[in-house]
């Protein structure tokens, strides 16, 4: 048994689980030097795992076991915690566009982009669970935002434009848990406690590209033996991953069928052919053959440029339907002649720009126990779940989100509002919620109020105020009160634009500004009444001419004549812009009539040698004891009949009334008295319907020539 403690030692135990074999690393960090004290490979005994995916837990923990048996015999350290990585092709990748319509222009904010960006990672999450059979929970792990639309065009950044529309193209990475979960089981049935877990490519690209390169916008190919897995980095950190079910074992077919051997004796031949410029084998018939490494280029081109081109066009989908600035390849299966120069030229990059990763990236590694291990692009990922131990991130974590613990993958970035995405915790409920929109029509067309936006979300962060861009750590205690809607929108028939503006009317000869008129539902309103949703308001451009004397403080009575446009017309005449309307008592009218006209002296004098007159009061118009104007309706003067007429006309002008319940005009005359009504009505007074009529004006008996006038009410039935 080990005599010396792990923890005592301060060394990481570090396992690449793979399809094939389980590979064991022991080693310290020293001064940026990684040192490894100790490796052991072991092959699975029979097919535990399928493409990364682990099948026999009970297996693969075996497996496990041998390896760590065999390393505490090297070390003579009892191991007790161990980093893993979960395979690049495990994870799942989907990619979404996702709309927003502001109802009005708006200029875009960081937090807007965000809330984007959020929802297109729902939606992304919401259309994987759909197309997913199983029950299985996922993890984000990340995800990359492609494209930027605004209004319909691309665009690179969309803070501060002001857009009607925006749109977010991005893919999302989500791992599954029962990879993660069956890792984990694995690790505890060699009685190991899992201290990091990471993602291969990351493990991968810890050693493969360096810090100073991660700034730069590069891919890392890792060529199994099954899957090429692929991820994208940019900005110092991976922001997309791919997989590729085209890897070496296609090639070791190839040359399998070309040289006729088995699979096993073929993947001796293509991994002795990248080394020497040629291969000594016996083929199945016994024979002994050689063959150039030149011949094995040439056989597997065809498939090797295959390779190369479809890795290509993963790589930038991955990017943005873009290409990258270099390109890093690991993996035994990328070690096959020709596929570098072939990814380059698919590329359309310089040769120096793809590189295939071995030995010479590992000048940052001291091998110490130096027992004949090959420095090649196969150690690079095993090596890079040690180192990523040290970088204290891509683990997952357990935090308390709303008293519930929940496990999250730590990409050294995690914020807030990465917890409340994992706990499925509402979108919605972390921004302000507005309230209600008020939807309704202004002369027909669809209009629409926004209702106010309520209260962000209250965070608190182990007790204290935080945001939703706080950062996060393990064991953290997250308590999230959701975020409350506004009031609904409102609004008020003034605050129309339609409404607001004036129009030009003259008023008795001067030049005023009319205000609009509006009717809801078919009923005239106030400019004050609050819209209701559903409403049908129509802002008329016009006025009556009652609202006209309104706004000019004239009091309209039974004395009143309105011309409008020099045409009679009635407090119900529509007035519109530019249009004359004036307001006169009847005597002013009549006035206005004669006022052309000679005096009745002037008259008298111009005819006193052809008729003697006794007053002079015989004149046209004539004026009572009362100040009242009226006609003298002498029945010679013949030509003075004319003009009464003529005056009656001037002044003739619609009346409504109600009769018996029904709404009734009557026109033409500039005074109406009772016995008028049964012009209008169907009321043959020469065939009795009973003992006698029956009359009521506004509910008492009239005489027949009694004055009626707007608005009466009159009954005329049989009795």
């Amino acid at each position: 048994m080990a005599s010396l403690e792990q923890a005592d030692q301060k060394v990481v135990f570090g396992l690449d689980i793979g399809t094939r074999s389980v590979v064991g690393t022991v080693g310290y960090m020293n001064d940026g030097q990684f040192n490894v004290i100790a490796q052991c490979v072991e092959k699975h005994e029979t097919r535990a795992m399928h493409d990364g995916q682990i099948h026999d837990i009970g297996k693969v923990g075996s497996t496990i076991k041998v390896v760590k048996e065999k390393l505490e015999q090297q070390t003579d350290i009892h191991l007790t915690d161990v980093c893993i990585a979960a395979a690049g092709r495990v994870l799942k990748t989907v990619r979404t566009t996702y709309d927003y319509e502001y109802v009005d222009a708006h200029d875009i904010t960081e937090e807007d982009i965000y809330n984007l960006d959020s929802a297109a990672v729902e939606q992304a999450y919401s259309e994987f669970i759909k197309n997913n059979t199983s029950d299985l929970k996922f993890y984000l792990v990340g995800y990359s935002v492609m494209h930027y639309y605004l209004d319909g065009y691309q665009i690179a950044n969309l803070e501060g434009h002001n857009a009607g529309k925006v749109s977010v193209e991005l893919i999302a990475t989500f791992l599954p848990d029962d990879c993660v979960d069956g890792l984990y089981k694995a690790c505890e049935r060699a009685d190991l406690k899992v201290a990091n877990l990471t993602l291969e490519p990351i493990a991968a690209m810890m050693v493969a590209i360096p810090d100073r390169f991660r700034m730069l916008n590069l891919a890392l190919v890792d060529v199994g033996a099954g899957t090429s897995d692929i991820c994208v980095t940019d900005d110092g950190s991976i922001t997309a991953y791919g997989m590729l079910p085209i890897a070496g074992d296609d090639i070791t077919e190839i040359i399998a069928q070309h040289c006729l051997v088995d699979f096993n004796q073929a993947d001796e031949i293509k991994i002795a052919a990248s080394h020497n410029d040629k291969v000594d084998y016996v083929d199945i018939m016994g024979l002994n053959k050689t063959i150039s490494s030149k011949d094995i280029a040439k056989i597997v081109k065809p498939k090797v440029d295959e390779m190369a081109k479809k890795a290509v066009d993963e790589i930038k989908r991955l990017n943005g339907d873009k290409p990258v600035s270099a390109v890093f390849v690991v993996g035994g299966g990328g070690c096959v002649p020709g596929y570098v120069k072939a990814i380059a030229r698919e590329m359309d990059i310089p040769e120096e720009r793809v590189a295939l990763r071995g030995e010479e990236v590992m000048k940052n590694i001291t091998f110490l126990n130096n027992d004949g291990i090959e420095r090649d692009s196969l150690l690079v990922t095993p090596l890079g779940i040690c180192i990523s131990y040290y970088e204290e991130a891509n683990n997952f974590i357990f935090v308390s989100f709303n008293g519930v613990q929940t496990k999250i993958y730590d990409n050294g970035k995690l914020q807030v509002v990465d917890a409340a995405m994992q706990a499925q915790f509402p979108n919605e409920d972390l921004f302000p919620k507005r309230g209600q929109e008020l939807k309704f029509t202004v002369n027909g067309k669809e209009r629409s109020s926004r209702g106010e936006p309520g209260e962000a979300a209250i965070i608190q962060l182990n007790g204290k105020p935080a945001d939703i861009h706080t950062k996060i750590r393990a064991n953290d205690i997250i308590e999230v009160t959701p975020s409350t809607a506004g009031a609904p929108g409102k609004a008020v028939i003034e605050s129309i634009p339609e409404f607001k503006t004036k129009f030009n009317v003259n008023v008795n000869g001067k030049n005023i500004e009319a205000s609009r008129f509006a009717t809801v539902n078919g009923q005239p309103s106030t400019p004050l009444y609050s819209i209701q949703a559903g409403d049908e308001v129509k802002v008329l451009d016009y006025n009556t001419a009652e609202q006209i004397a309104a706004l000019m403080d004239i009091d309209i009575n039974e004395d009143t004549v309105i011309f409008v446009n020099n045409e009679r017309g009635n407090k119900d005449t529509p007035v519109y812009e530019n249009f004359k309307i004036e307001f006169k008592a009847q005597e002013e009218v009549i006035m206005d009539y004669y006022k052309d006209f000679p005096s009745a002296d002037e008259v008298a004098i111009s005819q006193e040698n052809e008729e003697s007159y006794e007053s002079t009061e015989d004149g046209r118009l004539v004026e009572d004891a009362d100040g009242q104007l009226s006609f003298d309706d002498l029945p010679d003067d013949d030509y003075k009949k004319e003009d009464h007429e003529v005056v009656r006309n001037i002044l003739a002008h619609d009346l409504h009334v109600t009769v018996n319940n029904d709404p009734i005009t009557l026109h033409g005359k500039a005074d109406y008295v009772f016995v008028d009504i049964f012009d209008a009505i169907d009321f043959d007074l020469s065939k009795p319907n009973g003992r006698a009529i029956v009359t009521s004006l506004n509910g008492a008996t009239p005489e027949y020539l009694q004055p009626i006038k707007e608005g009466d009410r009159i009954e005329v039935y049989w009795k």
